[in-house]
């Protein structure tokens, strides 16, 4: 409890107090759960990653599908082969 009341001391005593309250939003009170908020705030970095649109060249031209026989086959040859 202490060590998160002194960190008002060396941050900005708001956004201590937000990351106090995301964590216990979050339902995980703990130092280290208040620490990891309070640096993710100050980095200012969002909570998702930026989308990503991919080019055209890495887009897939064949879904691939869930095939078990030939997952099984090709198990088998590896097996023969091994031995």
């Amino acid at each position: 409890m202490v060590e998160i009341l002194s960190l008002v001391l060396h941050h900005d005593e708001q956004a201590v107090l937000c990351a106090v309250e995301l964590a216990l939003e979050a339902g995980v009170p703990t130092k280290t759960h208040i620490l990891n908020g309070l640096h993710r705030l100050l980095d200012g970095k969002a909570d998702k990653p930026p989308r990503i649109d991919a080019p055209q060249a890495l887009k897939l031209r064949r879904e691939p599908k869930a095939d078990i026989e030939r997952y099984d086959a090709l198990c088998r040859k590896a097996a023969t082969r091994a031995l």
